[in-house]
């Protein structure tokens, strides 16, 4: 006689290695194993020495920018600039939406209750009479929640993820530039106080020359010829020192719409020392660093976010089948809804699968794969351009450091020869125009010199921005959007 197994006790025997099949098909992707490009620009960059000097990420903005007005100005545009609060507002917007995407992981459960009462007329029924009927439910139930045996909704989940880091990144990015642009706009600002200093100088020097050379024609020690060019400098210079106070109202306005409130400063600021404004910074850095700029990082999580979108794409082609059920309790009297015998439940299974669908899934994998194959261009281009950044920025600190050396000399060398043109037309051995044209060339090399030595110190500016400054340092640009971990 053979002896036939009871299905209950088979069925209890392999419902756990069943649950354990149904929750491994659910962790199942479609999407293509990520791969990192390769770095699409040299292994260095040009003229890197120091190989084992500190990465510019892991130095704060605060330990740069050593200067005390500098901190404060940046300080106060982190916490007002209206770019970077808006940046700041998408990693929230992009943090919900990736709650949002999560949630579908899970089946959506609710608590319903449905009460109602019909009266249905005498001709409409078989008994010929009226009749008034109630129903009353209660009861918690699951709406169609999809068995993610493909990966389909985890992918979308991945890829919601990965937007989310990549504007996380992006507002880090944003933090990085508004460091950049505050720094650099201040440096226009201290080099235009600067000039005009110097400028303010020539012109009161002017003046008192244009005094002394007025009452010497008035006894005619001169001619009007020698008053009309000591005249037509200190116009220059009055000139120069107009256009400069108009640069410099511009300059103000840019850095305090920059910063995001009022412009204070102190009354009285002591010459830009160019040494104690910023730290140097070692340029021996392999390029592989690059890959901690937040710009690339946030390129990168968007390749990441365009691989998983194509697992949903794959996913799509495969059966879907949802969940849908409910249990509770049932009466037709409402004092009965909790009587013995009430109980009521439901389980809707379904499975679909499109047969024809004019090639629209198809198309949206290719439109997927196409998304991603754009994802790789635009990070090996960011790449691309990040290494230019730095490589400009390395070569601009070298040639203008040279440049502000020959100005130095220049500077020096015209002011020799000023005091000389003035001693020749003293003694007469030279007309007054030889002394117009050295102190007009020694304006203009101090002017130069000036604006050399600010583009200097904004060429650092930018070398700390392009090597993603700061970035490995301090906290993220959004401190209270960290992401949520990944669900299994």
């Amino acid at each position: 006689m053979t002896c036939r197994p009871n299905r209950a006790k088979i069925a209890a025997r392999f419902a756990p290695a069943a649950l354990s099949l149904l929750l491994a098909a659910g962790c199942v992707s479609m999407a293509p194993t990520y791969q990192r490009p390769d770095l699409p620009v040299p292994a260095a960059f040009p003229g890197a020495t120091s190989a084992d000097a500190p990465a510019a990420a892991q130095i704060s903005w605060q330990t740069y920018f050593p200067d005390a007005t500098l901190q404060g100005l940046i300080a106060t545009a982190l916490d007002n600039n209206r770019d970077l609060r808006t940046a700041l507002l998408r990693v929230e917007e992009a943090r919900a939406l990736y709650g949002i995407q999560r949630a579908d992981q899970f089946p959506t459960i609710g608590v319903q209750a449905d009460g109602s009462r019909a009266r249905v007329p005498g001709d409409l029924n078989l008994t010929g009479q009226p009749q008034v009927s109630s129903q009353y439910q209660v009861g918690i139930g699951m709406a169609s929640w999809e068995l993610d045996f493909w990966g389909r909704v985890r992918s979308l989940k991945d890829a919601a993820l990965q937007n989310y880091l990549a504007s996380d990144a992006a507002a880090q990015a944003a933090t990085l530039s508004l460091i950049a642009q505050v720094a650099d706009s201040y440096l226009s600002l201290r080099e235009l106080d600067e000039r005009l200093e110097l400028t303010r100088q020539t012109i009161a020097s002017r003046a008192e020359s244009l005094r002394i050379f007025r009452r010497r024609y008035e006894v005619g020690a001169i001619s009007k010829l020698d008053l009309t060019q000591v005249e037509t400098l200190w116009q220059q210079a009055r000139a120069l020192g107009a256009d400069l106070e108009q640069s410099r109202a511009a300059q103000a306005h840019a850095l305090e719409l920059l910063i995001g409130a009022p412009l204070v400063l102190p009354e009285k600021q002591e010459r830009l020392d160019d040494n104690a404004i910023m730290r140097e910074l070692p340029a021996g850095l392999p390029s592989d660093l690059l890959l901690n700029r937040p710009d690339i990082v946030a390129a990168e999580h968007q390749l990441q976010a365009s691989n998983a979108n194509i697992g949903a794409a794959r996913a799509a082609f495969l059966p879907s089948i949802t969940l849908t059920g409910a249990f509770g309790t049932a009466s037709a009297e409402l004092d009965g809804l909790f009587a013995g015998g009430s109980r009521a439940w439901n389980f809707a299974p379904s499975i679909s699968l499109p047969i024809f669908d004019a090639g629209r899934r198809q198309s949206t994998l290719d439109l997927a794969e196409v998304r991603r194959d754009q994802a790789v261009s635009a990070y090996e281009k960011t790449i691309q351009t990040a290494f230019k950044d730095v490589s400009d920025a390395l070569s601009a600190r070298r040639w203008l450091a040279e440049q502000v050396e020959v100005l130095r000399a220049t500077v020096d060398a015209q002011s020799e020869r000023a005091r000389l043109a003035q001693l020749r037309y003293d003694h007469g051995a030279s007309p007054y125009l030889e002394v117009l044209d050295a102190q007009r060339d020694l304006l203009t090399a101090q002017q130069k010199l000036v604006q050399t030595r600010r583009a200097l110190l904004s060429s650092r500016v930018g070398l700390y921005a392009a090597l993603g400054g700061g970035t490995q340092a301090s906290a993220p640009a959004s401190a209270s959007a960290k992401p949520a971990a990944s669900p299994q």
